[in-house]
């Protein structure tokens, strides 16, 4: 049984001495191993375009990806990889009940305009322009002018949101 394990997984081989048929084993466990990874982590891990979202997925893919290419220990990539989700799970609990912690992992929402009126030190903070608050409000929003925008915020998450101004009657 060992020496069939070792035939397709290659615990102890490294980059220069894995076989296409062990990192074609290790892509399909990595593969599944990842899935559950996913599945554990929580739906907005991956949705979410947070830095703290952002840098899971690169981290996750990074380490991974070793695993397949035996550029590292075959189980010690697979532990990082459980060890990277469950502190980003880590985190998010703690950034939900904690305010603090919360602004410390995901920022804060920046008010860029404010009654049709663009705030400058905050378009300039966020490095966007007057053309990207435009574009925000005509992508997100569907409004031409500033004007008709109670409020305008780029998010956590580096999206731009719009407050509408409520129609008079």
């Amino acid at each position: 049984m060992k020496n069939i394990l070792d035939f397709l997984i290659g615990f102890t081989v490294d980059s220069h001495t894995i076989t296409a048929v062990q990192m074609t084993t290790r892509s399909v466990i990595v593969f599944f191993v990842a899935l559950a990874l996913l599945r554990l982590s929580g739906k907005r891990t991956f949705g979410g375009s947070t830095a703290f979202d952002m840098v899971v997925k690169i981290m996750l893919g990074a380490v991974l990806s070793r695993a397949v290419v035996a550029a590292s220990p075959f189980g010690g990539t697979l532990l990082a990889s459980f060890v990277l989700v469950a502190l980003h799970r880590l985190l998010a609990w703690a950034s939900f009940h904690s305010e603090w912690v919360g602004k410390l992992v995901k920022g804060e929402a920046l008010l860029l305009a404010e009654q049709g009126r663009p705030i400058p030190e905050h378009l300039s903070q966020a490095y966007l322009s007057q053309k990207d608050l435009l574009e925000g409000l005509h992508t997100n929003a569907n409004l031409a002018h500033l004007d008709q925008a109670e409020a305008i915020y780029l998010e956590r998450d580096g999206s731009i949101s719009v407050v509408k101004k409520e129609k008079q009657q």
